[in-house]
């Protein structure tokens, strides 16, 4: 009987579980166990119910075009509550001398399909219109001198469009998923399209085109895709097709050491009481938070844990809610939301973004009513996170005022807030070659797997796949 340990309860963890429980309903011979540090699954994925309100403690849905969420939703039966973004009135706002300014149509991040949509755009000038329209007649030189090393992503950015660019778009737009610094991101691990791109085609305005070419008159996908009930709908989902007895929380991870051919895993069996729990598997799955993998693998490699990466930035949320009565007194801009380029310190903590929850996707509140969710990242969310709930809520909703205008006070009783501190690991450049070299290690321990966002993507879809395909490959063959 092959006895696996899965450490971490989020969506990777009960990912690589599901993957392995169906195994075992098909007779293959694994004794697989979950270790949950917290007292809940799920990880940073959480969703919040009340009155009508469908309200998201992390991420709010994923990204169309990769398959693997959509695929788990569909075998778990929740076809019927996958839904869209509202795509037909999608706009995203940038924050530019006080004032929201619309990215123009068709812009894949920071780069149009389409030249004529810059015409007459408030959020560019005359100089970052002449290099967009510059990058495209320079695409057989881009082509030519592509990097044969990993590059930032400032770094690639500027060379393609500028400054400007940068500051008004590229920046914002990747601090918004990644929380990080441009200037410090790997292209080649976070925007690996973009870089294929600019292999083939040079021009990142070119390859749009060609794509665009390419699929004619068929429709463009939505850009997101989330779940009617909430994102907490597919844990639920997962967990309900995983015996009880395999789950353990409260149980956190304290060490792993070899004996003979199998591992010692030491965990705290009651976290209030200090006792402890020893187990022998022959395979762990780490599938906990980078500096938890850290701290468990350096023991048995420091060279390897050394490789993981160190900086990791923290997010602070704040759903701020009106029902129909106060939302019919204000109005806001028609669109997804907006991003807030970041200025030198102020002292005081500034907003990263903003998310017209009920205008980006459908059902997310009752009729008339409005949600927006506003999110801190890296140093004002560290300055943010000891404070209180509703000092942080009335933090969001004082910067929010200055960027929307007067709004009647939100319901306190529907406002959520969420800490995530060191939840976006950094891929900083160099980071793909940094993980090959993390796996040469972890083959050499031997029977080990590292999963989550600190390696190879940071969205549902990727640790969706990198779960079912590491858990997949621990599968006994007949």
């Amino acid at each position: 009987m092959k006895r696996i340990a899965i450490v971490g309860g989020g969506i990777a963890g009960l990912t690589a579980a599901y993957e392995l429980e169906l195994a075992r309903k098909r007779g293959a011979e694994i004794d697989w166990h979950l270790y949950e540090a917290g007292d809940r699954l799920g990880g940073i994925v959480e969703t919040t119910q009340s009155q009508g309100f469908v309200l998201e403690g992390g991420p709010d849905g994923w990204v169309s075009e990769k398959p693997w969420a959509r695929e788990l939703a569909l075998e778990l039966g929740l076809g019927s509550e996958l839904i869209s973004s509202n795509d037909a009135t999608r706009k995203t706002y940038i924050l530019i001398d006080g004032k929201l300014q619309p990215m123009p149509d068709g812009m894949r991040m920071m780069v149009p399909e389409d030249l004529s949509t810059l015409e007459g755009s408030p959020l560019f000038s005359d100089t970052a219109r002449k290099a967009y329209a510059a990058e495209l007649e320079r695409a057989s030189e881009l082509r030519a001198k592509t990097p044969e090393q990993d590059e930032s992503v400032a770094s690639f950015i500027l060379r393609h469009f500028g400054e400007e660019v940068l500051t008004k778009i590229g920046a914002p737009l990747l601090s918004g998923v990644f929380g990080g610094d441009v200037k410090t991101l790997s292209v080649r691990a976070v925007m690996p399209n973009f870089v294929s791109m600019e292999r083939e085609y040079g021009s990142l305005i070119a390859a749009l085109q060609a794509k665009a070419k390419t699929r004619g008159s068929r429709p463009v996908p939505s850009l997101f895709t989330t779940l009617r009930n909430g994102l907490g709908t597919l844990i639920d989902a997962l967990v309900a097709q995983l015996p009880p007895e395999r789950l353990n929380l409260s149980r956190s991870a304290l060490s792993i050491k070899r004996q003979g051919k199998r591992w010692l895993l030491r965990t705290s069996a009651f976290a209030t009481e200090g006792r402890t729990s020893k187990k022998h598997f022959h395979h762990v799955l780490f599938a906990t938070p980078i500096d938890a993998t850290r701290a468990l693998l350096a023991p048995l490699d420091a060279e390897a844990a050394a490789l993981i990466p160190t900086d990791a930035s923290s997010a602070v949320l704040a759903a701020l809610c009106w029902p129909a009565a106060a939302a019919s007194t204000f109005s806001i801009l028609q669109g997804f939301g907006f991003l807030v380029p970041q200025a030198h310190s102020t002292g005081e903590p500034q907003l990263l973004a903003g998310t017209f929850v009920d205008q980006k996707f459908p059902d997310r509140a009752p009729a008339g009513a409005r949600v927006i969710r506003v999110f801190f990242g890296g140093p004002s969310a560290d300055t943010l996170s000891p404070q209180s709930d509703e000092t942080i809520a009335a933090a969001a909703f004082a910067q929010l005022a200055k960027i929307l205008g007067p709004l009647p006070a939100s319901d306190a009783a529907l406002t959520t807030v969420r800490r995530w501190p060191r939840s976006l690991p950094q891929y900083e450049v160099g980071h793909l070659e940094r993980m090959v070299q993390l796996d040469q290690h972890i083959a050499k321990l031997g029977d080990l797997t590292l999963l989550g966002n600190g390696y190879r993507g940071v969205g549902l879809p990727d640790l969706i796949r990198d779960a079912r395909a590491a858990a997949r490959e621990l599968i006994p063959t007949a």
